[in-house]
């Protein structure tokens, strides 16, 4: 029977012919998910024998990740935040980058949000990694969570149950802000969060195959200039958002400056721009300040008279 070394070196010589950027990490993720161990028991037991079955699932995963299937699809699972999601095709995978949006927004629950429980709108919740992982570090919250793909809302739910959460969010198949225009009550917010699709279309074509091959387009395709959704977001947001509420969405490396346009052309102010853990822009946070209460005082004295 082959050992672990053996058929670890076979799997990333494969890998490394491909120019796959981690065939070593790669092979041993595999291993490991077939084997039901973490990746140090493969290095303190090098010559453990591998059974005939869990070779033939080895060699079919491999197969796979020949083929440009992310190493996440094949073992369907990926860290976010310190927990394991639930991913396969049909949903995003979540990246670190992702994470920033999420200790942002659990930061402004806790220093400006004294009011609970703090509600938050997730707008494309894709695996459901942002909203759950927000209800896993924050106790107060209620979120909806919507999302076009009803077999995204499916996999989001999952991941609810599984770290115990799902009693704080709500999930709604629809378009943007439709499902919530369509609900009779609870339609503001003190926070809307969003990592919407960002990719122009001709940058969506020269994309690695891992991603464009299998990652669901509509989760990556932004127009043609990959900014269509940020500008339906932020034009409806307000209707949205309770009193100095808060809007966040990540953003690509480059649309920091684009973005802030839009939402201070839109009446957003204390506009920021934040940068991930690579110095590059990933987030803009704004805040929306049309008094509301004045406006309803406002509305009321017009029907006294």
């Amino acid at each position: 029977m082959p050992t672990v070394e053996r058929i670890i070196q076979r799997a990333a010589k494969k890998f490394q012919t491909l120019n796959l950027e981690m065939p070593q990490l790669d092979a041993e993720v595999i291993l490991c998910n077939i084997l039901g161990v973490d990746r140090i028991k493969l290095h303190i037991y090098p010559n453990l024998s591998i059974s005939r079955e869990n070779c033939r699932k080895f060699w079919l995963d491999v197969k796979k990740r020949v083929n440009c299937m992310p190493v996440q699809y094949i073992i369907k699972r990926q860290e976010f935040m310190g927990l394991d999601f639930f991913v396969e095709e049909g949903v995003l995978i979540p990246r670190a980058d992702t994470e920033l949006l999420v200790e942002e927004s659990i930061n402004i629950c806790k220093e400006i949000f004294f009011e609970v429980p703090v509600k938050v709108l997730e707008i494309g919740t894709g695996s459901g990694a942002i909203s759950v992982s927000l209800a896993k570090y924050f106790d107060e919250l209620e979120i909806k969570a919507v999302d076009i793909s009803e077999e995204a809302l499916k996999i989001a739910k999952k991941n609810a149950i599984t770290h115990k959460v799902q009693d704080k969010i709500e999930f709604l198949q629809g378009d943007i802000f439709t499902p919530i225009k369509n609900k009779k009550a609870g339609k503001k917010f003190h926070m809307i969060v969003s990592n919407p699709p960002y990719i122009s279309n001709d940058d969506v074509e020269n994309l690695i195959m891992q991603v464009k091959g299998y990652e669901p387009l509509i989760a990556l395709r932004g127009g043609e200039d990959g900014l269509d959704f940020y500008r339906t977001i932020i034009n409806q947001a307000p209707e949205f958002l309770e009193y100095e509420g808060r809007l966040l969405l990540e953003i690509g490396y480059n649309q920091g400056e684009q973005v802030s346009r839009l939402m201070n052309e839109r009446g957003f102010k204390n506009i920021t721009v934040k940068k991930d853990l690579a110095g590059l822009n990933r987030l803009v946070v704004g805040e929306w300040q049309n008094d509301v209460k004045c406006d309803n005082i406002v509305d009321a004295l017009n029907e006294n008279r």
